[in-house]
This record gives C-alpha cells, sequence and structure tokens, in this order.
C-alpha cells in the first residue's frame, strides 16, 4: 500500500533532508586522498548526531554503521573500514536520517583527487541521470515512466543501469510502497499521486549491469570490477511538480 504523506509529515522530511543535504555538502571538503572509509562514516554519524537526527541506516536489518561507503566497484551498501583512500579512487556516501519519526535518504558519489576521464564520465552521467528520472515524478504520470527516462539516458551514453537494486517510497519506514524501478518500459505501474514519498537512486556501471554480493551478505560489487556511482534524493510529489527534500 502506497502512504501519502500530509503537508506536517513531508515538512519533518524536510527538515530531515536539509541535515543530509548539508552533511553531504561538508563531506565534499572532507573527502580527500589518505582518509579511511571509517572515517567517513564517523563524521556522517557525528554530523547527524550534532544535529539532532537519527543515523536511521545504524541497527537497520543488523548494518553495524551510520553509513554506506562505497568505492570504485562498490554499487552499494559498502561497509566503513580501515580502507584509505587513493588518489583517483570514487567513493559513493549513502546515508539516512530520522527526525520525529520521519526519514530522508540521500546518496552522493565523489571523485577522490584526480580521476579519470572515464571516471568522471560516469559520475556525470549518473547524476544527470537521476535529474532525468525526477523530471517524471509528476502528478498522472505512471512510477515506471521514472525507470524509462534514466535506463534511455544512461545508456544513450555507453553505461549501464543496475537493476538488483532500487529506489522506495519513504517516510515512516526507511522502505515503503513503491518500488522505482531505474530501468523498463514506460507506463507501467501505479499512477503518481500528490504527497507521494520515495527516492530516486539510479546506480550505473561503466561495464555490465550485473552484480555479486560479497560474504558479509551486504556489499554489492559490479560483476565484472568495473567502475559504478549512484546519485540519490528523497522527494515528495506536489501540485507543482517534484519536490527534492534532500537538497539544500
Amino acid at each position: 500500500m502506497i502512504i501519502t504523506k500530509s503537508r506536517y509529515e513531508i515538512a519533518l522530511m524536510r527538515e530531515a533532508g536539509q541535515v543530509v543535504a548539508e552533511c553531504h555538502a561538508a563531506l565534499r571538503d572532507f573527502i580527500r586522498p589518505g582518509i579511511t572509509t571509517l572515517q567517513i562514516d564517523q563524521f556522517v554519524e557525528s554530523f547527524l548526531l550534532r544535529h539532532k537526527m537519527e543515523p536511521a541506516q545504524k541497527g537497520y536489518k543488523g548494518y553495524p554503521f551510520a553509513s554506506c561507503t562505497s568505492v570504485n566497484d562498490v554499487i552499494c551498501h559498502g561497509f566503513p573500514s580501515d580502507y584509505v583512500l587513493q588518489n583517483g579512487d570514487i567513493i559513493t556516501v549513502d546515508m539516512v536520517a530520522l527526525h520525529k519519526g520521519l526519514h530522508a535518504d540521500s546518496a552522493w558519489s565523489y571523485a577522490v583527487g584526480q580521476i579519470s576521464d572515464a571516471a568522471r564520465h560516469l559520475l556525470e552521467v549518473t547524476e544527470q541521470a537521476l535529474y532525468k528520472g525526477i523530471e517524471q515524478a509528476v502528478v498522472g504520470n505512471q512510477i515506471s515512466d521514472i525507470g524509462h527516462a534514466i535506463q534511455t539516458f544512461v545508456e544513450a551514453q555507453g553505461l549501464s543501469v543496475v537493476r538488483d537494486y532500487i529506489g522506495h517510497g519513504i517516510g515512516r519506514q526507511m522502505h515503503e510502497s513503491p518500488e522505482v524501478l531505474h530501468y523498463g518500459p514506460p507506463h507501467r505501474g501505479p499512477r503518481i499521486r500528490k504527497g507521494m514519498t520515495f527516492t530516486i537512486e539510479p546506480m550505473v556501471n561503466i561495464g555490465s549491469y550485473e552484480t555479486r554480493l560479497d560474504p558479509d551478505g551486504w556489499t554489492a560489487r559490479t560483476v565484472d570490477g568495473s567502475l559504478s556511482a549512484q546519485y540519490e534524493h528523497t522527494l515528495a510529489v506536489t501540485d507543482h511538480g517534484p519536490e527534492i527534500l534532500t537538497k539544500l
């Protein structure tokens, strides 16, 4: 069942989203060669707690960290660790803030030092794909119009869209209906309505879209070792179009 949100609930999600956006903005200066992904996780947890937000990922289904830190061929759900970031890496940091019972979720990919042209192209296309999807999140469209726009754009740039991990409704639960695929035909699935809140979070690979899972049961990687990037916003559907709740 898709749960539409009241203006009050969306306002609380907006407050959470602003803190998430501020944390991502701060990470742009913090992320650099020589720091560990565990230091990034500690930065995120401290930032959220300092702003009176609960890091909702920590403890979710047993996940032990406040953020996911996915480096290079890791698509999503990468564990923070003692890995030291190297010049030329790319890293996605995913975080969820919980505020007075409501969630906001955003992931962003970052260049570490000087990256290759191929990596830069991947980041640019993936970010643009996110906004191509958001453009379709309007009253009257159907949910698959989002994924169709993303897949069409990404594949035209010579890249691939991950199928195994998708966007989702969000609100009082971190994951709600509807499922938001980032691929597929248009004009399928639930009709988009005012008050719906969900994430759009395309994961894009340089090589194959196929994935494999590490023994930890969380870390998802590209099957061929190619680079992967992800950009994610939480948004609310309004009569005037999509409002991005995790954007400054």
